[in-house]
């Protein structure tokens, strides 16, 4: 790992997942990533404080689980590697986050029981996932205080040497109201870029989950809808290219067709894809998901790469869902994507999706092919 950061995400809920589904700390692989985030940790309204979100899986008392002390026990097998503690995410929303943000006191208490959570469980920094400020139902002031929240949390971190990193949003509008870009690359060690969830079910017709370039059929509002959008603003804005990793997601955004004979972009789709058997959300399939219908079934799932766009995408006729997804040829495109605007590594969302059992390939196939990608030479050449 001489050259890039490899940062990677757990969701762990995944544990809750059934069969081959089911991920736990102990299924990481603690050579792969340079960094583990744990997701997520959240923010209770009751004291302002950090909150444990799965106290069973999380902590230890009460016969619990351990999982944030196994998490960072990773670390004995790798001496390198760095873990951390991130808050917020997607379901936690923005609300909360608003209102403490904008309060000096509760800023504290958000601060120090942050601190305190992150050092007893031997994290060695903490990970900003609001989202979004001044979107969701928070306020335009949020964008400040978010800056000053950040600032005072790098201060606490700072005096026990811990890391402070955030991941953001790739959309252009959200970026216009959220972020002060030079005051974050100020302030944070790495900016992880969520640079997927581009086009999804919410839309009627298909497109890619994270479109390195735009098709040529993007218009309007959607032109900036991509990677390389997304990546140009953010350093046209004020952050340094070596503070940025380059987001990848190991998992797809699914449609139901509307008419089976019209399959491409921009094809009409009303609906979401039905759900996996493991991710259980309509309009997303995990890698994992994919790889394993396709092999179930391979006569069935047709798999496109139109030459326009770096992306795969592939449907199935027998109930007509549509996945754009990233495989191993479009992460090593994007891996090398990132080196190549000299980031200072990839990140993925997420570990459980990626094919971590080897049921279709290598264990964690995509993972591996983002870190030799970057980092330009086979890296895992480990017998399984």
């Amino acid at each position: 790992f001489a050259e890039g950061i490899m940062m990677c995400y757990f969701g762990s809920w995944a544990v809750w997942r059934p069969g081959n589904g089911r991920f736990d700390v102990d299924d990481i692989d603690p050579q792969l990533c340079t960094h583990l985030v744990f997701g997520f940790a959240g923010l209770t309204n009751v004291t302002w404080e950090i909150e444990v979100l799965d106290t069973w899986n999380e902590l230890c008392e009460d016969w619990g689980r351990c999982a944030f002390n196994r998490f960072t026990a990773l670390k004995e097998q790798n001496p390198n590697l760095k873990t951390l503690i991130a808050v917020g995410g997607w379901s936690e929303g923005s609300v909360d986050y608003s209102v403490m943000a904008a309060d000096p006191v509760k800023r504290k208490t958000f601060i120090d029981s942050s601190i305190a959570l992150t050092l007893a469980h031997d994290f060695d920094g903490f990970d900003m996932d609001w989202e979004y400020p001044a979107n969701r139902g928070g306020a335009p002031q949020d964008k400040e205080n978010f800056i000053t929240l950040m600032q005072e949390m790098k201060v606490a971190l700072d005096a026990h040497g811990l890391m402070l990193t955030c991941a953001v949003s790739m959309g252009k509008g959200t970026i216009d109201t959220a972020y002060d870009i030079p005051a974050m690359n100020q302030v944070f060690d790495y900016i992880n870029l969520m640079a997927y969830d581009f086009h999804g079910a919410w839309e009627t017709f298909t497109h890619h989950n994270a479109p390195l370039y735009a098709h040529p059929d993007d218009e309007g509002d959607a032109i900036p809808f991509n990677v390389d959008f997304g990546v140009n603003y953010w350093i046209e804005n004020g952050a340094s290219p070596e503070k940025l990793t380059l987001g990848i997601g190991t998992y797809g955004r699914c449609y139901t067709l509307d008419n089976s004979h019209i399959t491409g972009y921009y094809a009409p789709a009303g609906n979401p894809g039905h759900q996996g058997p493991y991710t259980r959300t309509p309009g997303v399939l995990g890698y994992n998901e994919i790889c394993e219908y396709q092999q179930a079934d391979p006569g069935s799932w047709t798999t496109v790469v139109d030459p326009v766009m770096n992306e795969p995408y592939t449907y199935f006729l027998g109930n007509n869902i549509w996945c754009g997804y990233d495989d191993a040829a479009s992460v090593a495109i994007k891996a090398d994507y990132a080196k190549n605007k000299g980031l200072a590594g990839t990140m993925v969302w997420s570990l459980e999706t990626d094919d971590f059992l080897g049921l279709c390939g290598r264990k964690f196939d995509l993972i591996k092919t983002m870190v030799e990608a970057f980092d330009g030479g086979i890296v895992f050449t480990t017998p399984e």
